[in-house]
């Protein structure tokens, strides 16, 4: 078998195995073994064909283990699992998709969806940012939606934030002003890894000479 099909087949595992756990709540809750193991493993195979996926995943900080069941860690899980719902590599094998995967697909994507329009309505009309008031109105309402819809718990990767704004604002503007939002108060810029230490997210992130590296926000007021 090639490589690249290898890589292909431990993709799916992967994505399904946390497509699974998001959707029983596994970002707010632990869930039972049984329960996530049922959904996961098909016919013909065994919970163990299973146990590198999780170690790998659990390596990452993507998931928790304990002796009674499994937990979604975010941010980390949930980046995972939409990296991988993006990936060519995935895809469902048989003829037949199981109800919970095309239900929690459709929920995934209402999410996302709802966390576009509520963007693009927060933005209105994509225009450049022209002023710091400005940039702080648009990062607030970004970081509140991300927040908000990947259960982030108030520690929103900064390379996410300066994607959704995208180009309405150079990157030094927009590292300046989120140096400023810092400065005042209003969000506290941390550091911390970034999963898989990804050289574009880790560029995509502010660095300072005095902190160095800050991977990511928390809001302090509004």
């Amino acid at each position: 078998m090639s490589s690249k099909k290898i890589q292909g087949i431990e993709t799916q595992a992967k994505t399904r195995l946390l497509l699974a756990l998001w959707d029983l709540g596994g970002t707010k809750q632990e869930v039972n073994k049984g329960k996530l193991t049922r959904r996961i493993v098909p016919k013909g195979k065994k919970v163990t064909d299973y146990q590198g996926v999780f170690e790998e995943l659990e390596k990452k900080g993507a998931i928790a283990i304990s002796k009674k069941g499994f937990s979604l860690v975010s941010p980390v899980g949930l980046e995972v699992l939409g990296e991988g719902l993006k990936s060519p590599e995935f895809k469902f094998e048989g003829n037949i998709v199981g109800t919970w995967a095309a239900n929690a697909l459709l929920k995934w994507i209402s999410q996302m969806n709802g966390a576009i329009a509520a963007t693009a309505s927060t933005n209105g009309v994509k225009s450049g940012i022209k002023s710091y008031d400005e940039f702080k109105q648009v990062a607030l309402a970004v970081y509140d939606q991300l927040n908000r819809d990947y259960n982030l718990n108030d520690l929103v990767p900064i390379y996410r934030i300066r994607r959704e704004i995208g180009d309405r604002v150079n990157r030094s503007e927009f590292s300046n002003w989120l140096l400023e939002m810092q400065e005042k108060d209003i969000l506290q810029l941390q550091g911390g890894s970034i999963e898989d230490s990804a050289p574009d997210k880790i560029e995509d992130s502010v660095t300072t000479e005095l902190d160095g590296l800050r991977c990511y926000a928390t809001l302090l007021k509004f």
